[in-house]
């Protein structure tokens, strides 16, 4: 019989991915989310449980009987009560605890490069918090951090693709120096399915990024040439960001968040103390090779 691996956030950018990775390597995966999931007619090792991860109670029917649990719930715009403590730090801890409770052998909680429980930025800080929540709620816990991540549906590349070619003047986070290392979303899926299988060095953090760093200029540059276009990269004071984020975040659909910004103002690539990729025998896709297709789609 198929060990039960449920998937909290299994509908979303990361989570889908999670799941399919987690099913093509013959687990049997319960995607826990509050909406409703079409099932997979026929598929006995694919199902859903509505479940909201605020709710003890609702997280025990998720959690029941699973060998295994993934936390993949985001969120990055605030409302009303959902707050950044109240999902990565609070909900996260109750997950923590109910699949502890319930005999669960293996949790990973995802979260992200940069994430410090000290940072001022209350969405990064929320993420270290929520990090260290988990692990004193389930000692055996794996953190994976992925550094931002790429794929078909992304709202990373995809809106970089766009404004490069609306935009003849192209402003920039600050002079363009941060640091960023890009990883493919299918890569990350891959690695938790493979720390959820025991694969390779067992470690409470992994880092996963992509093959190479780019400064932020470095990464617009690229997408430019792929996208045979030549805009005036303009750079503009991350305050003037803060400013434009947090005007932007009083209407539906913001291009920009503040939580977003605060990320920009920080160097997001992988520790060469943890492990990474290469530890769980993945190896990482280059953003060039899915750049031409998300470039004839965009």
């Amino acid at each position: 019989m198929a060990q039960l691996v449920t998937v909290f956030g299994g509908t979303g950018f990361l989570g889908r991915r999670i799941v399919r990775h987690l099913h093509d390597k013959g687990f049997a995966v319960r995607i826990a989310s509050r909406g409703k999931v079409a099932s997979a007619a026929g598929d006995p090792r694919l199902g859903h449980i509505a479940a909201d991860i605020r709710e003890g109670r609702s997280i025990a029917s998720a959690v029941a009987g699973a060998f295994g649990v993934v936390n993949a719930v985001s969120l990055y715009v605030e409302h009303g009560e959902e707050t950044f403590h109240a999902l990565h730090v609070a909900a996260a801890e109750r997950l923590a605890e109910e699949a502890r409770n319930a005999g669960v052998e293996r949790l990973v909680q995802i979260s992200g490069i940069g994430a410090d429980a000290q940072s001022p930025s209350r969405y990064i800080r929320a993420r270290g918090q929520g990090e260290q929540a988990v692990r004193a709620a389930f000692a055996a816990a794996t953190v994976i951090r992925p550094a931002v991540m790429f794929g078909a549906d992304d709202a990373f590349l995809n809106t970089l693709i766009k404004l490069l070619r609306r935009l003849p003047v192209y402003p920039m986070f600050g002079r363009g120096q941060t640091r960023l290392q890009p990883a493919d979303v299918e890569d990350v899926g891959e690695a938790v399915a493979r720390t959820m299988q025991g694969a390779g060095r067992q470690a409470p953090t992994v880092e996963c990024g992509g093959p190479r760093v780019y400064s932020y200029e470095e990464l617009l540059r690229t997408i430019a040439r792929a996208a045979h276009v030549r805009p005036i990269l303009m750079p503009l004071p991350f305050a003037a960001w803060h400013a434009l984020a947090w005007l932007g975040e009083m209407v539906p659909g913001a291009p920009i968040t503040r939580n977003q910004v605060d990320l920009m103002e920080v160097d997001t690539v992988v520790s060469p103390h943890l492990p990474g990729f290469a530890d769980l025998g993945v190896s990482p896709h280059a953003l060039e090779e899915r750049l031409a297709g998300m470039l004839r789609g965009a």
